[in-house]
């Protein structure tokens, strides 16, 4: 098994020698941390240049498996979701939760991609009822989303190809049951990058 500075080093080798973040943060700036045992902030720079520079599934599990070792479980996880949005792409939303007096969610819910809500994205049965699908639900920026809060949010799809209609501005609900307890209007749709 590789230890922490190997899995960093051979993430950052995955990526082209003048990869840049948004920050100006280089890939020398991460080959610097690794060698500094700044590995947490290795990892953080990496994340940064990937936000900027498409990268592998392979990257991802690289990074998956060093926040383990590092017994960093929200990056780890992070980089899970980011490792399946290389292979079945992305869907972006502004999601805002009704709050518990419009029939919304009682209490908050931890954003970190645990949650696997119901949505209504336009299916219908053949009998012509409501079809809800399943798709986990990351919240960007933020640990957690309280009832009457918006945030902009990431899923997952159970079923990533009846999600393929989806383009910015659709506007789809979240439900826990009937009715709904938030409502989404799509940001971005981008397909895998395999």
């Amino acid at each position: 098994m590789n230890d922490v500075f190997t899995l960093l080093r051979r993430a950052a080798d995955l990526l082209p020698e003048d990869a840049v973040s948004e920050f100006g943060q280089t890939v020398g700036d991460v080959r610097e941390e690794i060698e500094l045992q700044e590995w947490e902030i290795a990892l953080d720079v990496l994340f940064d240049i990937a936000e900027v520079h498409p990268v592998s599934v392979t990257f991802w599990e690289l990074l998956s498996e060093a926040a383990r070792q590092m017994m960093l479980d929200h990056s780890r996880r992070w980089c899970e979701w980011r490792g399946w949005e290389v292979q079945h792409g992305t869907i972006r939303a502004t999601l805002t939760l009704l709050g518990a007096e419009e029939g919304g969610c009682q209490s908050a819910f931890s954003g970190d991609g645990r949650l696997r809500p119901l949505w209504d994205i336009g299916h219908r049965t053949a009998a012509g009822q409501q079809d809800l699908n399943i798709a986990r639900l990351w919240v960007e920026f933020a640990p957690q989303l309280a009832p009457g809060e918006t945030a902009d949010v990431r899923l997952a799809p159970l079923l990533p190809e009846q999600w393929q209609h989806l383009k910015p501005g659709d506007v789809i609900t979240m439900h826990e049951t009937q009715p709904a307890v938030g409502i989404a209007e799509i940001i971005e749709v981008l397909p895998p990058r395999v």
